[in-house]
């Protein structure tokens, strides 16, 4: 997959590419990743990209004409790739979003920066616009780096195990959150408590493990987003799952 990012700070982009998943997908040519600075595009010996906005306030705006020729330039090499501009204005990131990007094989990514970017560069130019979250940080180069990395988990052939990424958080088909993990050893001493290792892991009986799995990811989500539990109607027996987690949380957690 190419991804395309429009950016002041190329080489923090690069980061992303340079350990874990992106690196190995990147060495491995699954991911393909290029650059491009509104600075090249600039007349003045200055290279120029900001200026004061139309009808005064604090900051700066980056202008037009750098930024249309830097996407019209990325949207040559990259013609099928649909362009988003980071933006805290944007839809909130979900998972799907990720995922219908990588099963399309081309992105285009705009990182603005200072106020913002003139909205003519938007009308003209941008299909969507994408944000982390309704918070604001300084550029768009820490949110793509995100979604470079959430797309490149969806890559087929990307992480050691293809059932890794579909069994994430959000990329169940309830879009559930994901259930606890363990691994050896078995138990561990922490002062005068024993931290065990559930006993349904340890008997082999897959049936019943993936019960507790099923189980785990409805109560996990009813603990910390029981907003995607409003969205899903439960079948009868998830439901019977989730009392079950609810009954025994309370039980547990009586003062």
């Amino acid at each position: 997959m190419r991804i395309d990012v429009i950016t002041l700070f190329p080489e923090l982009v690069q980061s992303v590419a340079q350990s874990g998943v992106t690196a190995k997908a990147a060495e491995s040519g699954l991911l393909e990743l290029h650059y491009w600075n509104p600075r090249d595009y600039t007349n003045d010996k200055h290279r120029t990209v900001d200026d004061r906005p139309y009808g005064g306030g604090p900051g700066m705006v980056m202008k037009y004409e750098p930024l249309q020729q830097a996407l019209v330039a990325a949207k040559a090499q990259n013609p099928k790739a649909r362009s988003v501009y980071l933006s805290p204005q944007g839809k909130p990131l979900q998972q799907s979003m990720l995922q219908a990007a990588s099963d399309a094989g081309g992105l285009l990514l705009l990182a603005g920066r200072y106020e913002g970017i003139d909205q003519r560069v938007i009308d003209e130019h941008v299909d969507e616009e994408w944000s982390l979250g309704d918070y604001v940080i300084s550029g768009g180069e820490l949110a793509a780096m995100v979604v470079i990395d959430g797309i490149t988990r969806l890559l087929p052939g990307a992480l050691g195990h293809q059932e890794s990424a579909q069994q994430d958080s959000f990329s169940n088909v309830e879009k559930w959150l994901d259930c606890p993990h363990y691994t050896r050893p078995e138990v561990i001493n922490n002062h005068s408590n024993e931290l065990k290792v559930p006993e349904v892991l340890l008997q082999g009986n897959h049936q019943a493990i993936e019960e507790w799995r099923r189980q785990q990811m409805l109560g996990n989500t009813w603990l910390k987003r029981p907003d995607l539990l409003d969205k899903t109607t439960l079948k009868e027996s998830d439901r019977a799952l989730l009392d079950d987690f609810i009954n025994e949380y309370n039980n547990n957690n009586k003062t």
